[in-house]
């Protein structure tokens, strides 16, 4: 949690709002290939990327 603080603090303070869509899609595509890891989309998921 501490790095997601220090995160949040750094675009505070310099403004660099344009790296939150980023880095939210970059978690939501990492949380997706997690929780398919094991499910029957996997292949469909991982032909995507």
């Amino acid at each position: 949690m501490s790095l997601l603080k220090e995160l949040w603090a750094f675009m505070r303070v310099r403004k660099k709002w344009w790296l939150l869509p980023i880095i939210l899609v970059m978690m939501t595509v990492g949380l997706l290939l997690v929780f398919a890891q094991g499910s029957a989309l996997a292949p469909f998921i991982y032909t995507i990327f």
